[in-house]
């Protein structure tokens, strides 16, 4: 019979591991230094009236330790590190209420917490539409919305909400998108219908296609309510995150199932002008709007030139059917390298501005810092 009592730790290892501890507790004397400095930046801005969240002063901190990190900790393990650090302490200052669509274990979910940290306090919507209100009438101070996808192209909805709402963004995030299929019984057999959101269930076409080609393609409001409904029904299958599997306690019948391997989805961040400022310059910045010009020959080229007299970079051009009486005007979303406290870029915005018989600013923030 083998000797039950635990081997002696090596020596080395036993050193080590006391270090370890010993790092761990200086860790948290520093991190605790921070949050009272923190407390003492709170107390500050509470006096001058002034936003507990800037992105563009997060977006710096973490590129500047990023420019710094001499190893061997990793470069992208820098941000989600000190995402969490600044999350936490923003949360001695005052709780940041996040609205994003629920229920949880989305990926808008997720999106809102690699953004913001943990130690935010949740507000999960039924819907896009419920997120724009609830942020609009300030039950929450921001919202994640999805706004464009790897595979799919643009979440039209989210747009047409910018258009039409008077949120503006101040921020965006981008994350990789893993679709799993989910289900009570860890099989194939029996499946009568897929739940997802219909962005999941076009991102999956190719494989539903091949392995359940006559099965119902059900969409929901949300892939988590995918999940929520396939926990209560065995006939049924979701689309959704691990998260979601785990927290509804389904299945992963296959994992990874989305056509595109690198499948990707660009969240932004939007609040209310009243209650949040327009981030100032960080340096890695963008700028978003939308803009109509009248149904003329050249139009779209006309409005083009200013950007291209200031040199300023176009990222992303997007057009959205107008729904005006007129079946032929469209709307464009714009995406422009730059701030515009940058004069090149306050040049040409105010040219196109003059360009256009319809502009509105969405928003300018600093870009997805990784």
């Amino acid at each position: 019979m083998a000797d039950s009592a635990a081997s002696p730790l090596d020596p080395a290892l036993l050193g080590l591991r006391q270090q370890i501890d010993a790092v761990d507790r200086e860790l948290l004397a520093l991190l605790n230094r921070r949050a009272a400095l923190a407390q003492e930046v709170g107390g500050i801005k509470k006096r001058e009236g002034s936003v507990v969240f800037r992105p563009e002063r997060e977006a710096q901190v973490i590129d500047g330790l990023k420019a710094s990190n001499p190893g061997p900790l990793q470069g992208e393990s820098v941000a989600p590190i000190w995402r969490e650090i600044m999350s936490a302490c923003r949360a001695l200052e005052t709780p940041t209420r996040v609205a994003y669509l629920g229920p949880a274990g989305t990926f808008s979910e997720l999106a809102a917490l690699g953004y913001f940290g943990s130690s935010i306090v949740r507000v999960p919507c039924a819907s896009i539409d419920e997120v724009f209100r609830t942020t609009t009438a300030a039950a929450a101070d921001f919202g994640v919305v999805p706004v464009e996808n790897s595979t799919e192209g643009v979440v039209a909805r989210s747009l047409d909400l910018l258009l039409t709402t008077p949120l503006f963004l101040i921020g965006e995030t981008s994350l990789f998108v893993r679709h799993n299929l989910l289900r009570q019984a860890n099989s194939l057999a029996g499946i009568q219908a897929v739940c997802a959101h219909p962005q999941a269930l076009a991102q999956c076409h190719g494989w539903l296609s091949y392995h359940l080609p006559d099965v119902e393609r059900r969409p929901v409001a949300s892939n988590a309510e995918g999940a929520r409904l396939a926990s209560l029904d065995p006939s049924l299958a979701a689309v959704a995150s691990e998260r979601a599997g785990s927290e509804f306690g389904l299945h992963i019948v296959a994992p990874a199932i989305q056509d595109d391997p690198h499948n990707r989805t660009r969240f932004v961040i939007v609040t209310h002008p009243d209650r949040h400022p327009q981030p100032k310059a960080s340096g890695h910045d963008c700028t978003s709007l939308v803009v109509s010009v009248n149904n003329r020959p050249g139009a779209v080229h006309d409005m083009l030139v200013p950007l291209k007299q200031n040199g300023v970079s176009m990222t992303r051009f997007e057009s959205r059917p107008a729904r005006s009486a007129d079946q032929w005007e469209y709307y464009f979303y714009i995406d422009l390298q730059g701030h515009p406290d940058e004069p090149a870029v306050a040049a040409a915005l105010a040219e196109l501005r003059a360009a256009c018989s319809f502009f509105k600013l969405l928003g300018t923030y600093p870009l997805d810092v990784h």
